[in-house]
């Protein structure tokens, strides 16, 4: 295929290309490029936010182009400050040794391994001395720093900055020079970064990279980019019908974006389909669950997106439970003087993250036992009567109680 070819596949729902004229010059050297994401492991998921790019990297990839993904098991202990308000709290090696193999392995769904590369950036970063770090440091003013438009704003609301946030972008840039990148990828909250990266191996005699940004998802509330410490995400390694169900309750108005970058189409197939919705041809209702099986099928195979239709169907248009519902068997974690109170219930069940939450779902009257609202927060049950029951919270949450002796 050639450059022209290539260059609108590749540029296709990208913000900034900086720029085309170098990536077509790449292109037009007739080997694969060396295109290389950062990722730094700070939680144990991967929600659809974060796909947008792995997507685009899987773009290079299907023609012919090598990802180079960077593990950023050393950086992550700085922590990155793009987009932060504040110092972000710092993780511990274990921390992000856990959160590396978990992302490894949902990464790996999305990339295809024959051209992929993946290094972990303490394999030099950890190896600077302090002599290397004040050589690197040398390279960047707190002038230039101070453009950040998340560094300014804290440093004129009198909110603190570290000099270690100010090393990150260097960080991330040694890691281009290292791995020789032709191309960068990041969200469009990584460009001061990515262009540090260009600087530094300009500086050090390579070729600077190019520089490709992908939009930021919003989440499921519509207002605040997907983040999992919002809880307005839909994480790729999800059950397929809690994805489903995630994705039915997305604002209209923003479908025509998850369209765009959640279902892995090409432009042309967006287009159409974005333009049938603005006409009122696709209802709204039969877009959202378009989308909810495509991106389902994506994630979990042909088919699995149908599947969770049926059983969402079942259970939120037919009011029948789901048809595979977790068990808990009460024991010592859950009876105290062989009593049952019911918000320990539903926190030994997973249900709700604490016993507090639970006493405040069952007070809103978000919780069910075979179907009849419960509302007494301080309820107590006799093992007997939950036997057997269905325990239920909110619309997707469900629990069948066992007694056990």
């Amino acid at each position: 295929m050639t450059p022209e070819e290539q260059l609108p596949i590749l540029t296709a729902g990208t913000v900034d290309v900086i720029s085309e004229g170098e990536l077509v010059d790449r292109l037009a050297a007739g080997r694969p490029l060396r295109v290389k994401l950062g990722i730094d492991p700070t939680a144990s998921d991967i929600h659809l936010g974060f796909a947008v790019v792995l997507r685009k990297l899987r773009a290079f990839q299907d023609l012919g182009h090598i990802a180079v993904l960077i593990i950023g098991d050393f950086t992550a202990q700085v922590g990155d400050p793009s987009g932060k308000s504040a110092t972000r709290p710092q993780l511990t090696k274990e921390e992000v040794d856990g959160h590396a193999l978990t992302y490894l392995e949902q990464v790996r769904g999305i990339l295809l391994d024959e051209r992929l590369e993946v290094r972990r950036n303490s394999e030099w970063l950890g190896a600077m001395g302090i002599e290397d770090v004040l050589r690197l440091s040398s390279r960047a003013t707190v002038a230039q720093m101070l453009e950040r438009d998340d560094f300014s704003k804290r440093y004129e609301s009198g909110q603190p900055i570290s000099v270690m946030e100010f090393l990150y972008p260097l960080l991330q840039g040694w890691d281009s020079v290292m791995v020789e990148a032709d191309v960068e990828l990041g969200g469009t909250d990584q460009l001061f970064n990515l262009l540090v990266g260009r600087q530094l191996q300009r500086d050090e005699g390579q070729a600077s990279q190019v520089v490709m940004t992908t939009p930021l998802l919003e989440g499921l509330d519509g207002v605040q980019k997907m983040s999992k410490s919002l809880g307005n995400y839909v994480g790729i390694a999800e059950e397929p019908g809690e994805m489903f169900g995630k994705l039915m309750s997305l604002p209209d108005a923003l479908m025509p974006r998850y369209f765009a970058l959640t279902t892995g189409w090409r432009p042309d197939e967006v287009t159409a389909t974005t333009e049938q919705l603005a006409s009122g041809e696709l209802h709204p209702g039969q877009a959202k669950r378009l989308l909810a099986r495509t991106v389902v099928d994506l994630y979990h195979g042909a088919g699995a997106g149908e599947a969770a239709e049926g059983e969402f169907d079942r259970v939120f248009r037919d009011h029948a439970p789901p048809a595979d519902i977790p068990e808990i068997v009460l024991g010592d974690a859950v009876l105290v003087e062989g009593k049952v109170w019911l918000p320990r219930l539903l926190a030994a069940a997973g249900l709700v993250p604490s016993n507090k939450e639970g006493r405040r779902k069952i007070e809103q009257g978000g919780v069910r036992i075979d179907g009849t609202v419960v509302t007494e927060a301080d309820r107590e049950f006799d093992p007997g009567e939950l036997d057997g029951t269905l325990v239920q919270v909110g619309r997707r949450a469900w629990v069948r109680v066992v007694v056990r002796g």
